[in-house]
């Protein structure tokens, strides 16, 4: 077996894609592109720290429906990070365009 620079594992004649972990999705990461929030829902543990990163090219807020967490107004590359210390389902929009719902379940 050999394992190169780009993350492939020669097995024979095949090849199998392993992701580097710079590669591998932060699983407390909610990407907000294409006016819709990545992925949803969002299962995670008890303390977990979720960040909302806004990749459009449009402003978007992220705001619990409960009034637990809001952010304000995201521009391009900008963050919000909200802890969440309790477990429960916590549902969510941005306030400009409130067609855009997530959910975090937080066990």
């Amino acid at each position: 077996m050999l394992l190169t620079a780009v993350g492939m594992v020669a097995i024979g004649a095949m090849e199998v894609y392993v992701p580097s972990v710079a590669q591998t999705a932060d699983p407390t990461q909610i990407v907000v592109k294409d006016f819709m929030f990545s992925p949803t829902p969002l299962t995670i543990k008890v303390g977990s720290i979720v960040t909302w990163t806004n990749k459009d090219d449009e402003p978007h807020t992220v705001v619990s429906d409960t009034g637990v967490f809001k952010s304000g107004g995201m521009d391009t590359n900008e963050s919000f990070s909200y802890k969440f210390d309790k477990p429960g389902t916590y549902h969510f929009t941005c306030s400009i365009h409130p067609r855009m719902v997530g959910t975090v379940i937080v066990q």
